[in-house]
C-alpha cells in the first residue's frame, strides 16, 4: 500500500475514499483496539465498539479542524464511543453501584507495578475485563486516559469521591489477581524443575 501523509489520508476520508479509509483502519485497528478492549467487557464488544468508532471518524471527519493531533482527535471519538456504549440503557443497571464509604483525599493509591511488568497486554486487559463496568470504566479514564476525578465525574455524574473508590477498588482487585497469577507462575516453575 502506497504511504499517506496525515493531510492525504484527511482528504481523502473526507472526499470519502475507500482505499484511504481502508488504510486509516489498518494503519490504527490494532492500537485503537487495545483501547476499545479496556472499557469492553469481551474482545467480540470490543471490537463492535472499534468498529462504531470507525464509523463515527469517518462521518464526522468534518469535525477535526485541523488543530491539535489527528490521532489524538481520532482516540477521543474512540473513547467517547466506549463511553456512549457504557451509558446506554443496556449497561446503565450493570454500571450502577452505591459506595458507602468514600475515601478521604489524602489516601495513597499508590500500586507497586511489578506485577505489571511481567504481564503481556492480553493478560492484563483480560484482567481489566473482569472488573464491574463502572469501577473498569473509571479506572480506564484514570489510568490510561489521563482524566482526573473531577473529570471522570462530570463525564460520569458520579460524585469524585465515588471516582477515587473505584480506582482504589480496581487496583486492590486487579494487585490480587496479578499476585495469584505471579503465584501460579512461581508454582508452575518449582514443579518443572
Amino acid at each position: 500500500m502506497p504511504a499517506y501523509s496525515e493531510q492525504d489520508i484527511i482528504a481523502g476520508c473526507r472526499k470519502k475514499n475507500r482505499t484511504i479509509q481502508e488504510h486509516l483502519y489498518k494503519e490504527n485497528y490494532s492500537m485503537f483496539l487495545k483501547v476499545c478492549a479496556r472499557y469492553a467487557k469481551n474482545m467480540m464488544d470490543a471490537e463492535q465498539l472499534l468498529n462504531d468508532g470507525f464509523l463515527k471518524i469517518f462521518t464526522q471527519i468534518d469535525k477535526y479542524g485541523n488543530t491539535g493531533s489527528f490521532e489524538g482527535w481520532m482516540k477521543r471519538v474512540m473513547v467517547n464511543t466506549c463511553l456512549d456504549y457504557l451509558r446506554s440503557t443496556y449497561l446503565k443497571e450493570e454500571m450502577t453501584m452505591h459506595v458507602n464509604a468514600i475515601l478521604p483525599e489524602e489516601t495513597n493509591l499508590a500500586v507497586s507495578n511489578e506485577g505489571l511488568e511481567s504481564l503481556e497486554f492480553r493478560e492484563l486487559v483480560d484482567l481489566i475485563q473482569t472488573l464491574p463496568a463502572m469501577t473498569r470504566t473509571v479506572f480506564n479514564l484514570f489510568v490510561f486516559e489521563g482524566f482526573n476525578h473531577k473529570e471522570i465525574s462530570g463525564q460520569l455524574d458520579i460524585s469524585e469521591g465515588t471516582s477515587h473508590w473505584h480506582v482504589h477498588q480496581a487496583r486492590n482487585v486487579l494487585q490480587k489477581k496479578i499476585m495469584k497469577i505471579e503465584q501460579q507462575k512461581v508454582t508452575y516453575e518449582a514443579k518443572r524443575i
